[in-house]
C-alpha cells in the first residue's frame, strides 16, 4: 500500500474515535443534566411540603387556649357549688337559731299557769293558746286558736323528723284535743293541766297523732 492511502485510512480512523468521545461525552452530560434536575425538582417538592405544613400550624387552633377556658368554666363551676353550699350552710344555722330561739322563749314560761280559752302564758294559757303565743311572739307565725285547725297548718313529719320547735298533736275521743311543742331530747312543753300548769314532759307520754312543722 502506498503512502497515499494509508494517509487516508489514518485520517478516517482518527475521525471515527472523535466522534465515539464526542457521543459518550454527550451521554454523559445528559445523565449529569437528568440527575440534577430530578434532585432539583425533589428539592422544590420538598421546600413545597414544609410550606404546607408551616401552613397548617399556622392556622391550627390553639389547644392551650381551649384548655385554659375550659379550666376558667371549670373552676366557676366550683365557686358556683361553693356558694350554693354555703348559703344552704346559712340557712341552715339561721333555721337552727330560729328553732332554738323559739324553744327557749317557750321554756321562759313554764310553771305558768293553765287557764281553759287563755292566751297569756303569765296570766293563764291552755294548750293550743300556749303554742299560738310563742310561735307569734318568738317566730312571727300567725296560728290557729285550737289544737285542731293548728294540725292542719304546716308539714307533717315523722318522729324520727321532728325538730324543735315542731307541735305535737294528741287524740281523745275521735278528735285531737291537746297539742305541745318539742324542745329536743325526747321531750315536749306544754300548757298540760291545772294542777300542772305548763311543764315538761316526754313526747310519747301519749302517743301523738299527727307531728307538724311550721318552721320550715
Amino acid at each position: 500500500m502506498d503512502k497515499h492511502w494509508k494517509r487516508v485510512i489514518g485520517v478516517l480512523c482518527c475521525g471515527v474515535m472523535s466522534t465515539a468521545a464526542f457521543t459518550a461525552y454527550a451521554d454523559t452530560y445528559d445523565n449529569v443534566t437528568m440527575i440534577e434536575g430530578a434532585a432539583t425538582a425533589g428539592y422544590e417538592k420538598e421546600n413545597a411540603v414544609d410550606a404546607a405544613d408551616s401552613t397548617e400550624e399556622t392556622t391550627a387552633p390553639k389547644v392551650i387556649n381551649r384548655t385554659e377556658e375550659g379550666i376558667a368554666a371549670q373552676e366557676e363551676k366550683e365557686e358556683q357549688k361553693l356558694a350554693q353550699e354555703a348559703e344552704e350552710v346559712k340557712m341552715v344555722q339561721e333555721n337552727t337559731s330560729l328553732r332554738q330561739q323559739v324553744v327557749d322563749y317557750a321554756l321562759s314560761f313554764v310553771g305558768g299557769p293553765y287557764r281553759y280559752g287563755g292566751n297569756d302564758p303569765r296570766t293563764g294559757v291552755d294548750c293550743s293558746g300556749f303554742t299560738r303565743f310563742v310561735l307569734t311572739n318568738a317566730a312571727g307565725i300567725p296560728m290557729s286558736r285550737s289544737s285542731g285547725s293548728q294540725a292542719m297548718q304546716g308539714v307533717a313529719v315523722s318522729a324520727d323528723q321532728m325538730q324543735p320547735g315542731d307541735l305535737l298533736f294528741y287524740s281523745g275521743g275521735g278528735r285531737i284535743n291537746h297539742v305541745a311543742m318539742y324542745i329536743g331530747a325526747g321531750k315536749i312543753v306544754h300548757a298540760s293541766t291545772y294542777e300542772t300548769g305548763i311543764k315538761i314532759s316526754d313526747w310519747n307520754y301519749r302517743v301523738p297523732v299527727r307531728i307538724v312543722n311550721v318552721l320550715g
